[in-house]
């Protein structure tokens, strides 16, 4: 697990990789520690190591994002 406190914003980042994510005890296990954040008025946000292939998917995330603004654009000189 990797932790990341941001002091700034007030969140706990908690990032699990997929022996971690799948092990029900450790996830039970962290419970106190969403607590103990919780009073101090932190967000605590738990990340998840994933399956896919994490460039693959970026790089169609950022395909889909540059098309559909063009066309918002092109819908937009047409109004």
């Amino acid at each position: 697990m990797h932790m990341n406190i941001r002091e700034d914003c007030k969140t706990v980042e908690l990032w699990l990789n997929r022996e971690e994510r799948d092990d029900l005890m450790f996830r039970e296990s962290l419970k106190p520690l969403y607590l103990q954040y919780k009073e101090r008025n932190y967000l605590v946000a738990l990340f998840f190591s994933g399956e896919e292939d994490l460039y693959l998917r970026t790089r169609d995330l950022l395909l889909y994002n540059r098309r559909r603004t063009a066309e918002r654009a092109v819908e937009q000189k047409k109004v």
